[in-house]
């Protein structure tokens, strides 16, 4: 079924006006609360006895860099193996991402970086708005096909102010402390420099709650478009190998410079080579005449979740933080020596035992789980309201409902002939 002429002339205002409106009051929140933190700010910087090397640009920005390319390239192409949604995969990452760095920035500053009523912006502000940009995309790969950019932008609108809110009560609600210069900053209340709480674990029960409230009983009448082909999964696996390659960087990143990092990025490292020769071995253990195969995993329960998100960041995250939770718990001094106040320093200062601190990774789980499906069947409600611009059922994961695609005018009538001759 196609859109109605005076539908399509209210679609084609929605996505302009939303961009416009997000933009400038994005731009008029930058003016009045953003400033240059001390490592960036020329007068304040020069202030210091200290060399131009000392700055953390030359510290941050190579991860920055691995970090970026993988939100723009690595989650894009990801998801392209959709034979007829290359444009909607990679276009809808770069829009959402643009959008989501932005955002986060203010919402993250707020609560992380507000000082004197400014937020103060640096290295480590744009490679945490990074992994937030992550959590958006997450959550996008569940509803992949089946919403329109107005959706989207609006579900990374909540998500990213829920991403926030979370990471704030899991990192910081609980105690405060003086830090070096007076000033009450929370100390880490539960450790996640990989995201598997904040950023995997979030993002994906999200979107696969955001997709539950979605639910499409007549989504069938796209069936046809929900399989691959031989280029879109060759582009897919160019995704993955951007995010495999770079991933030691996404765990590091966040991590306190120095032996910490070191060792995150190591463990990372060593640790995608054997999950690679493991995928191998049960794709092939699994597979039709132990041929390799990319299948679709799909969920029961109701929840078309088109990327797999749940098998591909829900699971792990949700093994992470359990991971995260034992090693706590076999936190001692013999094992990080004075390495334990830059990797659990509550239990270094005396203020918590390593079961208290496994404890509160484990409620740290759980209020992830809480925040993501709360928040992610509110935003299935709001996306529902009918005055916003979604696909009809026959005509999801299609490129030319959105995308002017050269050479293919006539595609999108054919499938719709199609589909209501099946019907």
């Amino acid at each position: 079924m196609a859109w109605s002429p005076r539908h399509s002339a209210g679609r084609r205002l929605q996505l302009p006006l939303l961009c416009l409106l997000l933009q400038g009051a994005t731009a008029i929140l930058f003016a009045v609360f953003v400033r240059y933190n001390r490592e960036t700010d020329a007068a304040l910087w020069h202030w210091g006895n200290h060399s131009n090397a000392d700055n953390e640009f030359y510290f941050r920005y190579p991860s920055f860099q691995d970090v970026h390319a993988m939100i723009f390239v690595g989650f894009g192409f990801l998801m392209v193996f959709l034979q007829r949604y290359g444009f909607g995969s990679v276009g809808f990452t770069f829009l959402l991402a643009a959008f989501a760095l932005q955002w986060s920035t203010l919402i993250q500053g707020f609560f992380h970086s507000f000082r004197g009523g400014y937020i103060l912006v640096g290295m480590e502000s744009m490679i945490n708005a990074d992994f937030c940009a992550g959590a958006v995309l997450i959550s996008f790969g569940a509803v992949l096909g089946k919403t329109g950019p107005v959706q989207l932008l609006l579900m990374a609108l909540l998500e990213v102010v829920l991403f926030g809110l979370n990471e704030f009560v899991l990192l910081s609600l609980l105690e405060v402390s003086l830090d070096g210069d007076g000033v009450r900053t929370p100390p880490p209340q539960v450790k996640d420099a990989g995201g598997s709480m904040t950023i995997h674990t979030f993002g994906a029960y999200f979107g696969l709650i955001l997709s539950r409230v979605l639910y499409r009983p007549q989504l069938e009448k796209s069936k046809h478009r929900q399989g691959s082909v031989y280029h879109s999964d060759l582009f897919a696996m160019i995704g993955t190998i951007f995010l495999w390659i770079f991933w030691p960087s996404f765990n590091s990143a966040p991590t306190a410079l120095g032996d910490g990092q070191h060792r995150t990025a190591l463990n990372t490292y060593y640790s995608l080579t054997a999950s690679t020769l493991s995928t191998f071995a049960l794709s092939a253990l699994v597979g039709g005449d132990g041929r390799l195969d990319m299948p679709i995993l799909e969920s029961k329960l109701k929840v078309q979740d088109t990327c797999g998100v749940h098998n591909l960041h829900g699971m792990p995250g949700v093994l992470g933080a359990l991971l995260g939770g034992l090693v706590a718990g076999l936190a001692t001094r013999e094992a990080y020596g004075d390495g334990l106040e830059s990797v659990f320093p509550l239990i270094a200062e005396g203020q918590r035992s390593a079961t208290s601190q496994a404890m509160h990774q484990l409620f740290g789980l759980f209020v992830t789980l809480t925040f993501a499906s709360v928040g992610g069947g509110l935003g299935g409600l709001l996306l529902r309201l009918p005055i916003l611009d979604s696909p009809p059922d026959s005509q999801c994961y299609e490129d030319q409902i959105y995308w002017e695609v050269p050479g293919e005018h006539e595609h999108l009538a054919q499938g719709s002939e199609e589909t209501e001759t099946q019907a």
